[in-house]
């Protein structure tokens, strides 16, 4: 009985270690962030792609023609940044929808940080933000509120994954295309 109870036992423990780490969802609230500035961009880095969806809200104005910028990142200071995600040609953020890019940036290790900043007058309600990569597990930010204008609004649940001051920083501005 013993020597089936303790395969089945590593089994179980295996799988659930497999699964439960294969995505990340954040559920926390968002918050505003004033201090934060996207870093510059850093020559030479090795470069990875992305893929972020953004889900707008079904209570979200019907479109949105503001400016929406996005950036993420690890916790060893690596980030991606794309100063407008937004095109008002193709009414990108209508409600009800969802709006899939591929991004290039530096290559990082799990994303812990999400903001989005949001210029204009229509406003915009995100549902939620998912990134995936195929170096990095998929997570997903659940916004669901109307963000503020002109503030940088998000999550970073870096704390406590990492240490961040004995870690050499990379970032650059990404490269985006709407899929």
């Amino acid at each position: 009985m013993l020597r089936l109870a303790i395969p089945l036992f590593l089994f179980a423990l295996c799988s659930f270690t497999l699964f439960s780490s294969a995505r990340s969802f954040i559920t926390t609230k968002p918050l505003p962030i004033d201090s934060f500035i996207p870093k510059p961009k850093l020559e030479n880095a090795a470069a990875c792609s992305y893929t972020v969806i953004i889900k707008t809200s079904c209570s979200s104005v019907s479109y949105t023609r503001d400016k929406i910028s996005i950036s993420f990142g690890d916790v060893y200071g690596n980030e991606v940044y794309v100063k407008r995600l937004d095109d008002p040609s193709s009414r990108t953020f209508e409600k009800c929808s969802s709006d899939t890019y591929k991004i290039s940036g530096p290559c990082m290790r799990d994303v812990c940080y999400l903001y989005l900043l949001r210029q204009g007058s229509d406003g915009w309600k995100p549902e939620n933000v998912k990134i995936y990569g195929s170096s990095i597990r998929s997570v997903t930010f659940y916004y669901n509120l109307f963000l503020p204008n002109s503030v940088w609004y998000g999550f970073n649940v870096c704390n406590g994954i990492g240490n961040t001051k004995s870690s050499q920083p990379i970032s650059t501005t990404s490269s985006v295309a709407a899929m």
